[in-house]
């Protein structure tokens, strides 16, 4: 066994990741900011790649002295992509660990079932790529470390939308399709106001088990319905299965993509490799944007010099800022207030703007980014199922926001397939 695979593997026994060992600073007298992280199951290629950057911070930090004086230790557990682990998870750093501060580990799935904990602890909640988790909770300490906008289920299709009604003729039918689970509700539930509002008749809404295998009957129950446009919300394992089933059966649709999670991944982009031509989905960060959104890049350098002797995505164009800038802000506030008082901190970020490796954040009264910077692209051009292909400009068509659009929709999907 590789030094690389016993390293994930002592984590996801759920022994602790410290940072900044080698300096003379009493354990008892450490910052200590806990979190669950997926580095087994589903999510795990993005939760490591998370985990990496949070602990490049953490070193980054140490190296400048700390926080207020004190060195920071992350303790962090694996929560096997399972939101069952959660509460034990969160109980455990609070209890036990008697750790300072917590933030999320990543997915609208594992970040809801720390809410009650969280709440009833009264904590600051920094949390990680979760869509419109606090749209239910309404909590005032909750923060949200994803460029979703203040209306994040509606914001987070917008770009698809947009994109489709510049077609002509417009599309009039939407088919919409998810995994049953916390994330592809909330962003179907955005979709369906999309389609109410552009006076889409929506012929297909449906969601299938997470836990699916074969997808080819799900694409064949929406082509029946013949929809103009097709939205899906899924994460990696179903977004592999239902690009997959779209390719073989032939799907036929002017549009096919919007909610898929995976496909910005270095490991999903490789291995679906041409299979992707022609999905319009969500990006944040792409080399077209490279000028436009330079500290990302700065970032990335140290980002995947680290991640090659680590063994995981070695792009990082996904999570990875996202992650870093989530510590930065969490970092930013502890030394603004001198304080690591829950109530404090949570005024302090909401009150403040704050400068990130992703840019200048603030953030609205719920949590939320105070705006929205989601681009919606189309894959097209891609050859081979190299790593190449991914690094540099060509391979994504950025067709909203406006301030970074590179190109128009091409349409229809199955025109790729030829």
């Amino acid at each position: 066994m590789d030094r690389s695979k016993r390293r994930w593997l002592s984590r996801a026994g759920a022994l602790a990741v410290t940072v900044g060992l080698g300096v003379a600073v009493a354990q008892a007298q450490d910052i200590k900011i806990g979190c669950g992280m997926a580095l087994t199951g589903g999510l795990a290629a993005n939760g490591k790649a998370a985990l990496i950057s949070m602990e490049i911070w953490a070193d980054d930090v140490n190296k400048k002295g700390g926080l207020l004086g004190r060195q920071v230790k992350l303790i962090c557990y694996d929560d096997q992509t399972n939101p069952a682990t959660i509460p034990g998870i969160y109980t455990k750093l609070l209890e036990v660990d008697k750790v300072d501060l917590v933030v999320s580990g990543y997915g609208t799935n594992l970040i809801a079932p720390a809410m009650p904990i969280v709440m009833q602890r009264g904590l600051m909640f920094m949390t990680l790529f979760g869509l419109d988790v606090n749209a239910k909770f309404k909590y005032d300490r909750y923060f949200q470390i994803m460029p979703a906008g203040p209306s994040p289920a509606f914001d987070w299709s917008r770009g698809f939308f947009d994109a489709a009604m510049s077609l002509s003729p417009k599309p009039t039918t939407v088919a919409l399709v998810g995994a049953d689970a916390e994330y592809p509700w909330a962003a179907l539930a955005g979709a369906r106001e999309h389609a109410k509002k552009l006076g889409l008749k929506v012929v297909y809404d449906k969601t299938y088990p997470p836990n699916t295998v074969d997808y080819s009957p799900i694409v064949r129950a929406i082509q029946a319905t013949n929809p103009d446009l097709v939205f899906l919300a899924s994460y990696p394992p179903d977004t592999a299965g239902m690009v997959r089933a779209a390719n073989e059966v032939g799907l036929k649709t002017k549009m096919f993509g919007g909610g898929l999670v995976g496909t910005q991944f270095a490991a999903f982009k490789t291995q679906l490799g041409p299979l992707l031509n022609g999905v319009v989905n969500y990006e944040f960060w792409t080399p077209e944007v490279a000028g436009k959104l330079p500290f990302v890049s700065t970032f990335l350098v140290k980002y995947q010099a680290r991640a090659a002797k680590e063994k995981v995505d070695p792009l990082g164009y996904y999570l990875p800022p996202y992650s870093y800038a989530m510590m930065e802000v969490v970092g930013q506030a502890v030394q603004g207030t001198k304080s690591l008082d829950q109530k404090k901190l949570a005024e302090y970020i909401h009150a403040s703007e704050f400068d990130t490796v992703v840019g200048k954040v603030r953030f609205a009264k719920n949590g939320e980014w105070a705006r929205g910077r989601v681009m919606s692209v189309q894959y097209g051009g891609i050859k081979s199922n190299d790593l190449s292909e991914f690094t540099k400009p060509g391979v994504n068509t950025i067709l909203w926001p406006a301030e970074y659009k590179t190109g128009e929709l091409k349409a229809p999907f199955d025109a790729f397939r030829k």
